[in-house]
């Protein structure tokens, strides 16, 4: 087997490798690592490397299958974290100038379970200044590129877990979601992305109790989004907003013949860019050919929901970077800035007017679902935005037809709105560019099996991704 193919291994595979020993975690480690060295001065994914401590307990990890301990179930595998979660003593710098010689002094409730389980922290992925936007640079580390045109975003916040995922730096990857920042690059890189239903997995405060918020696995296929998944998720003693008990999903589900699938092109929000359009009618006929029927629906969501999500993020996540803004303005990225700025204008009247917008949406979303088994959109109405874009200065056209640079481009943010469905992002294709697309996989309330049950039978039927080498980026 090359490199390359332990590089884009699964991580099921991987394990059931370890357990037969046909494979040792170091084996798969040094491939990863000579992976990320290669491909990093093109991407710029990776912010801070531990590659002599991961392979310090990669080695632990092989000693515990050589002997046939019992292990964890991340024993060995390779997590790359987002560079903005804490890991007690080592640095975190949320992409900021401000932050860039920060030492956590704690350990963050997700990152806690994965070391926990066995997972072993390689590289630290990067993200915008305080992962406020849906693209991925920033002054302290410069841009970080798509790895199937690096032209494009790999998109954001958490860009740089879905650009290692693609580049195969990684076996998993984690990520967190406030507006789409799980979705929008698991769309633009190919990859998994999974924004689990509020207080599924911890968060730490504020943003533990900003029902917008969710951190959630990345992964190159939808039964290794599971197994991260199930590490994340559950009650955590810090946080009250956490639910009880733990759910744990099975990596084998049914068959989704006779279910009923609701579809919406453009959730009567959005401009949609003809190759995504193209994309994801082919990604429907994949669920017609597993048995499904497939359905248009018109939401009848209110015009004005995007400017309300943004009345929403400014009030609240706007506000909290907005607390650097006085002392640091000067070391800020223009997009950050720009959104600090602008959060100082928000009003009470306006968050609450978000909260009635969302409930409109849901008044119209929660029935339909009770009829239907999942709705499927596109995940982003355009394939990707370019590697450099400031949302602060920068236009979006999409058929011709300029579309608001903050939201206007990405079709997740609504489901942030509607934070307790379950939304799986899987591949739809790729555009003509290279860039790939997606499709959002969205569930029921709480009903996070249904929408991982759907994206199995589909990547099932699709044949998969990254499996060969035509279905890799050629960096």
């Amino acid at each position: 087997m090359s490199d390359q193919d332990l590089c884009y291994m699964t991580a099921h595979e991987a394990l059931r490798r370890f357990r037969d020993k046909s494979l040792s975690p170091v084996e798969l480690m040094q491939a990863l690592i000579k992976r990320a060295e290669a491909t990093e001065p093109r991407i710029n994914a990776v912010t801070f490397r531990y590659f002599d401590e991961a392979m310090d307990q990669a080695r632990k990890a092989e000693a515990a299958y050589a002997r046939g301990a019992r292990v964890r179930p991340l024993e060995g595998l390779a997590v790359a974290i987002k560079d903005e979660s804490y890991i007690k003593g080592k640095p975190t710098s949320n992409g900021s100038l401000i932050l860039k010689d920060f030492v956590a002094d704690h350990t963050s409730p997700v990152n806690e379970r994965i070391l926990r389980a066995g997972g072993i922290v390689h590289i630290r992925t990067a993200t915008p200044e305080f992962s406020c936007a849906g693209f991925c640079w920033s002054r302290l580390w410069g841009v970080t590129r798509n790895p199937w045109n690096t032209d494009f975003t790999p998109g954001g916040s958490s860009g740089g877990s879905g650009a290692v995922l693609a580049a195969g730096s990684t076996t998993l990857a984690t990520g967190s979601d406030i507006g789409g920042s799980i979705r929008i690059p698991a769309s633009l890189t190919g990859t998994v992305g999974f924004k689990p239903p509020y207080g599924r997995v911890p968060e730490e405060p504020p943003f533990n109790l900003d029902f917008y918020c969710h951190n959630g696995p990345m992964a190159r296929d939808v039964r290794d989004a599971i197994l991260l998944q199930n590490v994340l998720a559950g009650p955590h003693p810090k946080d009250i907003a956490s639910l009880r008990p733990a759910l744990r999903l099975p990596t084998e589900m049914k068959p989704i013949r006779d279910w009923k699938i609701a579809f919406s092109m453009d959730l009567g929000l959005f401009e949609v860019d003809q190759e995504v359009q193209r994309n994801t009618r082919e990604a429907l006929e994949v669920f017609r050919s597993l048995g499904a029927t497939v359905h248009e629906v018109d939401l009848r969501w209110p015009k004005d929901a995007l400017d309300a999500a943004t009345d929403y993020l400014e009030h609240i996540f706007g506000a909290v970077i907005g607390e650097v803004l006085a002392e640091s303005a000067d070391d800020m990225t223009s997009y950050a800035r720009d959104f600090a700025e602008r959060s100082r204008g928000s009003t009470a009247e306006a968050f609450v007017h978000s909260l009635n917008v969302a409930g409109q949406m849901y008044a119209t979303l929660g029935p339909l679902l009770e009829r239907y088994d999942v709705l499927v959109c596109p995940t982003t109405a355009l394939p990707a935005v370019p590697a450099d874009f400031d949302q602060s200065r920068g236009k979006v056209r999409i058929n011709g037809r300029e579309v608001n640079p903050f939201l206007g481009w990405v079709m997740t943010t609504p489901f942030n709105m509607l934070s307790r469905c379950p939304v799986l992002s899987v591949p739809s294709g790729r555009a003509s560019n290279g860039v790939p697309t997606g499709l959002q996989i969205v569930g029921r309330t709480y009903s996070d099996a249904d929408v991982f049950r759907a994206g199995l039978a589909y990547e099932e039927a699709a044949g998969g991704w990254f499996r060969s080498g035509g279905a890799r980026p050629a960096i």
